[in-house]
């Protein structure tokens, strides 16, 4: 049995699964080893499908939905399943339909869920810096909303992603971030003098939520360059000269 990590605002909502999956209890080998979830790698294809079937049953889910994520605003609303390789461009699934798992992938941005327990609507986010500062969020909301729920009844949780001790940034990111979104500089910071600023990718994610009215808690997660034995890391594959990296999957469902 796989064992994901859970957010605790969303743990105890009635009628809602979730689990942000980490890279362990999996058939994949290599720089994959062993929970690779990503249709999009360059894995095996039969294992990345054996490792989204051992997902969907731990979550009791009937499909388990992936987007062709882009780093783009779009969020889509989901009633059916589709093939992993007819995956639609977006980079948030909202469904009101139980049994229909929605999922993000990541390995270093943040994966966000969402879940309104009393409209019945449930979301899932990939959040890298450039959705984040495009509006995926709160484009997530609105069709959230579109469903029935209300921001203010939504409950959200943040999963592992780079931390600010790993995510070292050029000035001119930090420029043209400030620039677009002023309100963004107490998520830069210089760990010593002379250094690289660095950006708290986590933080500006829950706090672009707060500012539109969701629940949410700072819940400590794991950051997935320091932790490479339990979580993927695009940045830290990069470091190490890998070809490919693996992706972990979360994910959520209405029961």
């Amino acid at each position: 049995m796989l064992k994901p990590l859970t957010a605790v605002r969303l743990a105890p909502l009635p009628g809602v699964a979730h689990g942000f999956f980490t890279r362990l209890g999996g058939v994949s080998r290599g720089v994959y080893a062993s929970l690779n979830c990503g249709p999009g790698s360059r894995d095996d294809p039969a294992a990345v499908v054996a490792n989204r079937a051992r997902v969907r049953t731990q979550l009791g889910a009937q499909a388990l939905l992936s987007a062709h994520q882009v780093h783009s605003a779009t969020a889509l609303v989901v009633t059916s399943a589709w093939p992993d390789d007819k995956r639609p461009r977006a980079d948030a699934l909202i469904t009101a339909t139980p049994g229909l798992a929605v999922s993000a992938l990541t390995a270093d941005c943040a994966p966000v869920l969402l879940a309104d327990a009393k409209a019945r609507v449930v979301a899932a986010a990939h959040a890298g810096w450039r959705g984040a500062l495009a509006g995926i969020l709160e484009a997530t909301v609105a069709a959230m909303e579109g469903l029935g729920a209300k921001r203010e009844t939504i409950d959200a949780a943040v999963g592992p992603t780079i931390g600010p001790a790993a995510y070292e940034v050029g000035c001119e990111f930090q420029d043209a971030f400030l620039a677009r979104d002023p309100c963004s500089g107490g998520f830069f910071s210089l760990p010593a003098a002379g250094s690289r600023p660095h950006f708290n990718l986590p933080a500006y994610v829950v706090d672009r939520l707060r500012r539109i009215g969701v629940a949410i808690t700072a819940e400590p997660m794991p950051c997935t360059f320091a932790q490479e034995d339990v979580l993927f890391s695009y940045r830290r594959s990069s470091r190490h000269n890998d070809d490919d990296y693996g992706r972990q999957i979360s994910a959520i469902v209405l029961t």
